[in-house]
């Protein structure tokens, strides 16, 4: 199997969000598509550190929140690969989690420091010990992707809660 990707895997971008001033202040509330950003934690690219980036997401949704278990589950495997297969796990490198919450949905992105030597790809071979990250990503979320520009790649995953 090749990746999976979605239409809207470049909706949203972390790392170079810039707002404009308006001028005027009032209260505005969102659209109820309109996802809000409810937590995001950037951490030092050490493996040592996936049980952070688990605690921070568990924490972030709380102990009732009905994704909880998948979302904590499919973080630490993004996380992991993030550590593992980019740039991010090198010295100085970083791995960021962003999470965003829509009226019936989370989506978790974890950006990384790219890489030159791999894509985020779901492996054919289930028989193999290690490996199977993606392959979780794809069974339990709603949808999944990633993008790729000059600060990382992002890859995210939507539940629907």
């Amino acid at each position: 199997m090749g990746a999976t990707t979605s239409p809207a895997a470049g909706s949203i971008r972390t790392g170079d969000r810039r707002t404009a001033a308006t001028g005027t202040s009032h209260a505005t509330t969102p659209p109820a598509s309109v996802p809000v950003i409810v937590g995001s934690l950037t951490i030092a690219g050490r493996t040592k550190n996936v049980a952070e980036a688990r605690a921070f997401l568990g924490r972030t949704l709380g102990d009732t929140h009905p994704c909880a278990d998948e979302a904590v589950l499919l973080c630490s495997e993004l996380v992991t690969n993030a550590m593992l297969h980019s740039e991010s796990g090198q010295p100085g490198g970083t791995v960021t989690v962003v999470v965003l919450a829509f009226p019936d949905a989370v989506r978790v992105e974890v950006v990384d420091n790219g890489s030159v030597r791999s894509t985020p790809v779901v492996k054919s071979e289930v028989f193999e010990p290690d490996g199977h990250g993606l392959f979780l990503v794809e069974q339990l979320a709603d949808n999944w992707g990633y993008t790729r520009d000059t600060v990382g790649t992002t890859v995210w995953f939507r539940l629907t809660c």
